[in-house]
């Protein structure tokens, strides 16, 4: 009986791993229905350089100040780094300023955060608000690894209402069909955080999928503007 079980579950394990495989795989397959065109690719690209370079640069002091306040506010690095779903669905490494205690955080992401969340330190609490913690994301776009404007990153196996987003909805992988961005369509229209109830999981899906129908560098400008205003000037992280 004892071997028996132990079977089942070596099954039902190798299962798992095989669905997650074929759902990190889909976007590949559905890729072609999402793929812009050669100048609309290089424009895209020199936007994120020009974006990412030139943040660095004029951001350098804040980026400092920022790093200086996490590393004298709490024990540990100063850098928060993530395995999340990048282009094609590949695992890639995400940068963030650390806001979180190193005893209570959670490295798998799965644990989502919430208002007034205990993990996260005070100096962590300022720069969630004014989304200061995804600054060092634009190592990542001068890396090609992110892009300044696309649907947010997600870690594999983010829970949204109550169960996997792999799960949720079979459209989930689709918005991997480009790589993902600092901020984007569902960020700047409210639908950032939390995606604990159906509507709020599904319509964060649905402005990244249409994201990628409609992309383009004008919209980018429109929504790295927006960003500004929302985020870093009102402030509505957390």
């Amino acid at each position: 009986m004892g071997n028996a079980n132990t079977e089942f579950a070596a099954t039902a394990k190798a299962l798992a791993m095989l669905r997650r495989q074929v759902q990190r795989a889909a976007p590949l397959r559905k890729q072609q229905n999402f793929a812009p065109s050669k100048a609309s690719s290089a424009a895209k690209r020199a936007f994120d350089l020009f974006g990412s370079v030139t943040g660095i640069v004029l951001l350098a002091p804040l980026l400092i100040g920022a790093a200086i306040a996490v590393k004298l506010s709490s024990p540990g690095p100063v850098l928060f780094c993530q395995k999340r779903y990048g282009k094609g669905g590949d695992l890639i490494t995400v940068y963030k300023f650390r806001t979180m205690k190193i005893a209570t955080g959670d490295v798998t992401g799965v644990k989502q955060t919430v208002r007034n969340d205990p993990r996260i330190t005070r100096v962590g609490s300022v720069l969630r608000k004014t989304s200061i913690d995804e600054l060092p994301q634009l190592f990542n776009v001068l890396f090609g690894t992110m892009s300044i404007v696309g649907p947010r990153p997600h870690v594999p196996d983010m829970i949204a209402c109550g169960m996997r987003y792999e799960d949720f909805d079979e459209r989930y992988m689709d918005r991997c069909a480009v790589a993902p961005g600092i901020t984007g369509l569902a960020q700047v229209n409210g639908y950032r955080g939390e995606t604990n109830t159906e509507h709020a999981a599904r319509r964060r899906l649905e402005y990244d999928l249409e994201y990628i129908r409609n992309r383009s560098i004008w919209m980018d400008m429109n929504i790295v503007l927006k960003t500004v205003k929302n985020e870093f000037l009102k402030g509505s992280g957390y």
